[in-house]
């Protein structure tokens, strides 16, 4: 048990402010209740004062798999175009990973994105030569430092149709005893068959694609070229969009009739703003979509305050988006969890903000602070399915010391393989 003591607490649905202490509960999907310690015995006590006390966050689109790739060299070839940038940078990457680099990564990003205010990480993971057991891999990383998730592998037929059999398996195995989502690249290197498997897997194991879908204007030309539709009409025909758990990354270049697709669908969409304008791709609209959209971050980082401010900022001239609409797309995800049946996000998930404003917030301004204020350098506590996982800005589930030169370790090897 854990009691925030003289807490600020928000709540993340109405914005109401309130004094208070809190109780936690221990466990998964644990409860919050208000009053003070003085009927808990042996309870964990953390002065809050001064500070902000609201619920973590999710990060909605990850890839893990990328977290070794900061300051590596350059790609052996520039790339001039977005497929580029998958074959010169990120698919010569994901060949790279062995068992010990994607064990790495998963620390790195559980590592990073728990000292940026989140519980809970959906993964898109891919590691084409260390298919087999990776999903374990990674989920037992995340489970060591703190953090719940929804992984899945980018099954894909890029790599073969025996690595794309693979990714299935992968897939199968691992939701027979784990929660997660069936992974699928995009459209562009994913053929009928493969396609037909994953969404027959989808509906065996009552879970959602993961794929990302018109993220540059190549895997909609591909899909006219090659299957005479576009890509959200394909994968309506396959029943992709069918199922509530279903989420299609980054929607960029949508037609009308693809737009009202998806708003009568039960998909959800992930908006990853810088992502999108790391690889010049294109701006982000919601116009004619419903409100199911979330935000990620595409593996370029784990702050999804920064997402969030990012969106809004960039959305300005791309966009309908204003304040209550950043904040609704960054708190989505919790909806999105909620709905779908996953454990992990429960009241007991929380962060604790060392936010020291010079000017006042309330209710009233709360979103002006959220948006001009807010930064992951805030955070101080956090707490996660009611254990505190991150003290006074130290981890306290690993040794980080430890953790970070093991993944330093596996940088150096990785650029060593990608230079060959």
């Amino acid at each position: 048990m854990i009691v925030l003591k003289n807490a600020n607490y928000i709540d993340w649905q109405t914005i109401d402010f309130k004094k208070t202490d809190i109780i936690v509960e221990n466990g998964m999907n644990g409860k919050i209740r208000f009053g003070t310690e003085d009927s808990v015995k042996d309870a964990t006590v953390i002065d809050c004062t001064g500070m902000i006390v609201m619920k973590s966050f999710v990060v909605g689109h990850h890839h893990a798999y990328s977290a070794l790739s900061r300051g590596m060299g350059a790609p052996k070839k520039s790339p001039s175009n977005f497929y580029e940038i998958l074959e010169y940078v990120w698919w010569t990457l994901d060949k790279a990973l062995d068992k010990d680099m994607v064990e790495a990564s998963a620390y790195a990003t559980a590592i990073a994105c728990a000292k940026a205010g989140s519980t809970f990480v959906i993964d898109h993971h891919a590691s084409p030569n260390c298919i087999k057991g990776s999903l374990d891999i990674m989920a037992k990383a995340f489970d060591r430092v703190g953090l719940s998730h929804l992984l899945c592998y980018e099954i894909t037929d890029r790599d073969g149709l025996d690595n794309a059999e693979a990714g299935l398996e992968e897939t199968a195995d691992y939701l027979k005893h784990r929660q997660g989502l069936v992974g699928l690249h995009a459209s562009f290197t994913v053929g009928d068959a493969t396609m037909k498997k994953a969404v027959d897997l989808m509906q065996f194991s009552r879970s959602g694609i993961h794929i990302h879908v018109a993220e540059d204007l190549y895997d909609q030309e591909h899909c006219v070229n090659h299957h005479e539709k576009r890509v959200v009409e394909r994968l309506h025909e396959f029943g992709a969009l069918d199922s509530t758990k279903t989420i299609l990354g980054h929607c960029l270049h949508l037609s009308e009739p693809e737009r009202e697709i998806l708003n009568q669908s039960k998909a959800w969409v992930v908006q990853n703003t810088e992502s999108n304008l790391n690889n010049n791709v294109g701006y982000f609209n919601s116009k004619g979509l419903s409100s199911n959209i979330l935000l990620g971050t595409d593996g370029m980082h784990s702050d999804m305050l920064r997402s969030a401010q990012q969106a809004f900022f960039v959305g300005q001239g791309f966009d309908t988006i204003n304040y209550p609409e950043a904040y609704r797309r960054f708190r989505n995800a919790h909806h999105y969890l909620s709905q779908s049946g996953f454990t992990g996000d429960g009241d007991n998930n929380l962060v604790v903000m060392d936010y020291q404003s010079p000017t006042p917030i309330d209710k009233d301004n709360f979103l002006g602070h959220f948006i001009f204020g807010f930064q992951s350098a805030d955070v101080k506590h956090l707490i996660s399915n009611g254990t505190l996982i991150l003290k006074d800005r130290h981890l306290q589930t690993i040794d980080e010391s430890e953790i970070l030169k093991f993944t330093q370790e596996q940088a150096k090897r990785l650029w060593k393989i990608m230079k060959k």
